[in-house]
């Protein structure tokens, strides 16, 4: 959980009992006024929500292993490597090769470069809809669940009990799923219009994007906060909370439980 002021870690033991990691926010948005700008402030957020989530997930799997073993700096580097070069061939270098393919039907431009992203969004729902069957990732998406309950609750300023928070929806308008999505969508619309490109500049322009598109979609969702009950931003929502019924599950009590703690820890 993460607060204007702090960032709270729970985490479960196997011995039934919850830790926690509480420390001071320490946001580039706050020494640095010129990144408080539209559009860059959402890259900044982005990037630190990523180094936020690494340290997040360092303190929970140091949690469940061995006394004396510690997942080393290292390692950790070496999983997030993996893992933003798999995201880059995913969702950027594989659509991107996709076009080769729809040349065979049309030679214009601002059409190829509208499938590519049709593509992108395809690879992006399958992924979500693959590592959803796997039962780690359904337990993190229980977290996920308990979470957005923990929060609905306290916005409603109700006493913060499981049985207060068990009631409400596990989707939430402000959710980072949502946020990709926006962001998957407004990369149809800006790639649209790059023109026609060699293969490895599509590529490089699609990495060198990724700071803008990132922006926009970061204004996009702090408008759709701001006005949830206008049509039109209840019609860019709706999409994205369709999307968290695959990234969020029902918490049980204990799940439950854990999210208080960190909410907690933040208040």
């Amino acid at each position: 959980m993460r607060g204007k002021e702090k960032i709270a870690v729970a985490v479960r033991k196997d011995d039934d009992s919850i830790v926690t990691s509480c420390n001071p926010v320490n946001s580039l948005l706050n020494k640095w006024p010129l990144l408080k700008l539209p559009i860059i402030r959402g890259f900044v957020s982005l990037l630190e929500s990523l180094v936020i989530g690494i340290q997040a997930l360092s303190f929970s799997a140091n949690q469940a292993t061995e006394e004396g073993e510690e997942i080393k700096p290292g390692e950790m580097f070496l999983t997030l490597l993996f893992s933003l070069a798999l995201a880059g061939g995913l969702f950027i270098v594989l659509p991107a090769l996709s076009i080769d393919l729809f040349h065979r039907f049309t030679s214009n431009t601002i059409l190829l470069n509208f499938l590519e992203g049709i593509v992108r969004i395809v690879i992006f729902f399958i992924y979500i809809f693959s590592i959803s069957r796997l039962s780690d990732i359904q337990r993190v998406f229980q977290y996920h669940g308990a979470e957005h309950k923990v929060i609905y609750a306290h916005e409603a300023g109700v006493e913060m009990n499981v049985e207060n928070v068990k009631p409400y929806s596990t989707l939430h308008p402000r959710c980072g799923t949502s946020f990709l999505l926006l962001v998957m969508v407004i990369s149809v619309f800006v790639f649209s219009f790059l023109g026609k490109q060699e293969l490895l500049a599509r590529i490089g322009s699609r990495f060198l994007l990724v700071p803008l598109i990132a922006g926009i979609s970061y204004e996009f969702l702090k408008l759709s906060a701001r006005y949830p009950q206008h049509p039109f931003w209840r019609v860019v929502i709706l999409p994205g909370l369709c999307l968290q019924k695959m990234t969020t599950r029902e918490p049980d009590e204990k799940q439950i439980e854990v999210a208080i703690t960190a909410l907690k820890n933040v208040i």
